[in-house]
């Protein structure tokens, strides 16, 4: 900020600023002794009235111009949070509440502030208490309304957030879980050390013979049965497994604190209920009419530390015994021997 225009305000810039909200609720007599507490400041274009963090005795309301409020986020880049319209005031929990600015305030244009130091501030509440309740009544009332909006934008941005973890985690096709996460969840569980002995198995399997489906039926008949057996493999879960869709019709499932049998029983529990499904699918590529396909998936196990006490190795092994199934035949289920 730079260069008192006057130490007093000028008749012209008092009309205007007494139509502000801080000041609205004042006659015009009250508002010409709040006045002469009030100085005007330029502010040109991309200064900083002040920044975040700063331990500010002002309060400030814009004229003329505008200023934008910025947030800094972790990793130190500046987020944009808000505009400042001409007549908003800002500042005022650094005299009130005696707290740090909350954000950064920038001109994005040459502006026109008048600045309200918190020693007039408080001569104006001592000397003039009537005229300090209506100031501090206007300020409740904006910032009331300043909390509603605030709770609905942060309602928003934990939906959006919740949302963007989703997408992050999930298959965007079939809802499971994705690749990345399945091998985060894997890697935590290897390297904490509470869980170290604690036995796990993987699931990996694809379903058999899918491009002949694709051939025959079309790709939207390809996604029809992905998701079907997706949603086959999530009901034969309990709430702590984690289904994951790797690529195309390959899926892999971590089972913790489950063992060999038990991971087989599971197994076999998916690879019957898809082949016992049949899905409706177009007839041909394109066409009108549906038929019902069924279809089959071959699945490989291996547990941890039985078989591999890595990400990478137990992937790979479960891998080795979902080949093995394959080549046994399809439609089958193999644990890693």
């Amino acid at each position: 900020m730079k260069n008192d225009l006057t130490s007093k305000l000028s008749m012209a810039v008092a009309l205007s600023a007494k139509n502000t909200p801080l000041f609205l609720d004042l006659t015009d007599e009250e508002f010409l002794t709040v006045a002469k507490y009030i100085s005007p400041i330029q502010v040109k274009k991309d200064d900083l009235v002040f920044e975040e963090g700063d331990y500010g005795q002002d309060m400030f309301v814009l004229l003329s111009g505008g200023l934008n409020a910025f947030g800094a986020q972790s990793d130190g880049t500046q987020r944009w949070l808000f505009d400042i319209k001409q007549g908003d005031f800002f500042g005022e929990m650094s005299i009130i509440a005696h707290e740090p600015r909350s954000a950064t305030i920038k001109a994005s244009e040459d502006s026109i502030v008048l600045i309200l130091r918190s020693i007039d501030f408080y001569k104006v509440i001592v000397w003039h208490p009537v005229i300090g309740c209506k100031i501090l009544r206007s300020i409740s009332v904006v910032q009331n309304l300043w909390l509603d909006q605030s709770a609905k934008s942060y309602s928003d941005l934990i939906r959006w957030g919740e949302a963007a973890r989703r997408r992050a985690i999930t298959d965007e096709m079939t809802g499971l879980y994705n690749r990345r996460f399945l091998e985060e969840s894997i890697k935590e569980r290897f390297n904490n050390s509470s869980m170290n002995f604690r036995i796990m198995s993987l699931l990996m399997m694809d379903l058999d013979k899918i491009h002949g489906i694709n051939d025959r039926h079309g790709t939207k008949a390809g996604d029809l049965v992905i998701n079907a057996s997706a949603e086959i493999i999530r009901s034969c879960l309990r709430p702590g497994d984690i289904p994951a869709r790797l690529a195309g019709d390959e899926f892999a499932v971590l089972l913790p604190d489950t063992d060999k049998g038990d991971a087989a029983r599971v197994a076999e529990r998916i690879r019957e209920n898809i082949a016992n499904r049949q899905v409706e699918v177009p007839a041909a590529p394109g066409a009108d009419e549906n038929v019902m396909i069924s279809t089959y998936t071959s699945i490989g196990i291996a547990i941890a530390p039985v078989h591999a006490n890595t990400t990478e190795g137990l992937i790979e092994i479960s891998d080795s015994a979902l080949r093995k199934a394959k080549d046994l035949g399809r439609n089958r289920v193999e644990v890693f021997r």
